[in-house]
């Protein structure tokens, strides 16, 4: 525990990686290229994973900006402006990210007690799955404010609904704004009504170069959306890449302040009905982690899968002990 009398100062190029797995080692690799810090401390419960990872990554560095990188402990997170926890249970073949549910709530008691016990003064970032469950669990056992502590939520999911809908129109990416929405997982919502091309409504769009049957293949996009990691798995055992650039956009937007909205996972309380559940929504994210919701207009149907989403989540919920 850092004394009183030597106050704290958050370092915002410092940032800290838990758990060095797949996603961890692509989330480290990431960082590293983006510039962004020039200080990455991995930690993970085999030092050893942790000092190799640092140790690959650090022999490219004549290639890249100047980065101090290295395999460390709890006590190097204090003044990390960004505490990233990638640990977990994988999620395997034909299992569902809720079925990691025990597993890693367990792990997270484990990480969480240890970060508690020091004044760290960053923003907590929730990557492992599944991780509306898994931010909850980050607030209410971390004693961090509740802006402070993000999880990755629906934003590669929305970067996957954006790459299809790109692909399905011939358009740039970058020129699609529509949102998947809720739990990061087989529950999840694509938000057609709020989408939209550069500010043309997402169905008129698609009559402007050609496609009219806009049932059929919003159903099929969404599908597709829903099922990519399933098919990534199947392939190649775990997906890493996507989440890794996902990551690196929400530390980006925290360290830069850049008051970006990103469909994050954070705490409900009365949005769209739903409280006391961590649910994926678009919010204005900046320094100080989450700044507000943003209330995207939902139509009937979708407003009901929200909330069926979430009363999903708040019956797993209700099932874990989150006892400090």
């Amino acid at each position: 525990m850092t004394e009183k009398n030597n106050p704290i100062t958050v370092n915002q190029r410092k940032l800290a990686i838990i758990g060095c797995g797949y996603v961890g080692a692509a989330c480290a690799f990431t960082l590293m290229q983006s510039g962004l810090c020039s200080e990455l401390v991995l930690i993970d419960v085999n030092k050893e994973r942790a000092q190799g990872e640092a140790m690959d990554i650090s022999h490219g560095m004549p290639f890249a900006t100047p980065m101090n990188i290295y395999a460390g402990s709890y006590d190097d997170i204090v003044d990390a402006a960004i505490i990233i926890i990638t640990a977990g249970a994988n999620q395997k073949p034909n299992e569902t990210r809720l079925d990691l549910v025990h597993k890693n709530v367990g792990i997270y008691r484990s990480i969480i007690s240890e970060i508690r016990t020091r004044e760290c003064k960053g923003i907590l970032l929730v990557v492992s799955n599944p991780v509306d469950i898994l931010t909850y669990a980050a607030v209410r056992l971390s004693g961090f404010t509740e802006n402070r502590v993000i999880g990755s939520g629906t934003v590669l999911d929305t970067a996957r609904l954006k790459h299809a809908i790109s692909g399905h129109l011939t358009v740039d990416a970058r020129s699609v704004h529509a949102f998947i929405i809720g739990e990061h997982g087989d529950s999840e919502i694509a938000a057609w009504s709020s989408a939209n091309i550069s500010g043309i409504p997402i169905h008129d769009f698609c009559e402007l170069r050609g496609h009219y049957h806009h049932d059929e293949e919003s159903a099929r996009i969404a599908n597709e959306v829903k099922m990519s990691a399933y098919e990534i798995i199947e392939k190649k055992e775990a997906t890493y890449f996507g989440i890794a650039m996902s990551v690196k956009r929400i530390c980006e937007v925290i360290l830069r302040d850049e008051k970006s909205i990103l469909p994050i996972s954070a705490m409900m309380y009365g949005e769209y009905g739903i409280s006391d559940v961590a649910l994926s929504m678009p919010a204005i994210v900046g320094k100080n982690g989450v700044e507000t919701k943003v209330p995207i207009p939902l139509n009937p149907d979708e407003l009901s899968k929200l909330r069926s989403s979430a009363s999903m989540l708040r019956d797993i919920l209700d099932e874990q002990d989150f006892a400090i």
